[in-house]
């Protein structure tokens, strides 16, 4: 699955926690996805997954979910590029 990272954003927030969303679209998808990730301390996240903009196919979400989900580098690249937005603030 070819995932093309649109826009990341990461920030810390005052109880120490990182908060980020990523902006992302997936060849052969109709429409784009939202990513929000959380971590309480950076190191193991929690994730929501949503249509960008408008709702799309449920068959595309349900896949895009499931490989992030079941591969570890597809997650990881997108993680590291909300990690890298915080880096150039």
């Amino acid at each position: 699955m070819n995932i093309k990272v649109l826009n990341a954003r990461m920030e810390r927030r005052e109880d120490k926690s990182y908060i980020g969303k990523v902006e992302a679209e997936v060849e052969g998808h109709k429409e784009p996805y939202e990513l929000t990730i959380y971590s309480k301390s950076g190191d193991a996240w929690e994730y929501s997954l949503h249509f960008l903009q408008q709702p799309g196919p449920e068959e595309e979400i349900l896949a895009f979910e499931e490989h992030i989900e079941n591969d570890d580098e597809a997650f990881d690249i997108m993680v590291d590029a909300a990690w890298d937005s915080m880096e150039q603030q």
